[in-house]
């Protein structure tokens, strides 16, 4: 696991809590509608190339390394900014989403078809 302070600096990694994994869950919106896209998780590494780079990065934990949304798909998020919760156990990457951001090809992982109440 990263030291989160080594890698993100003091300041930063102070209003952050990452889990036994060295992750924070991120949760991922389109900067001017605000719609859920996406949820997935962040090491202090990928959050550190995220603020820098201006693309989302994210850790696969199924894959075990950094994925950069976009990079194979073309589906790109360019960010327009990071905030934590008042925990500091999420980020919310608020981002500009060009094509699907589902690995599925929807817009959002989180689209009316996946509701758990009934429509009507």
């Amino acid at each position: 696991m990263q030291d989160p302070v080594a890698v993100l600096g003091a300041e930063l990694a102070a209003g952050l809590t990452f889990d036994a994994d060295g992750l924070v869950c991120a949760v991922t919106q389109q900067w001017d509608t605000r719609e859920v896209l996406m949820v997935a998780w962040m090491d202090a590494e990928a959050l550190r190339r995220t603020l820098t780079t201006g693309r989302a990065t994210y850790w696969s934990r199924s894959r075990g390394e950094y994925w950069v949304k976009g990079d194979t798909s073309g589906h790109t998020q360019a960010v327009k900014d990071v905030r934590h919760d008042c925990d500091g156990d999420t980020v919310l990457v608020l981002v500009d989403q060009v094509g699907a951001a589902c690995h599925t090809g929807t817009r959002s992982c989180f689209d009316e078809s996946r509701s758990l109440l009934p429509q009507g």
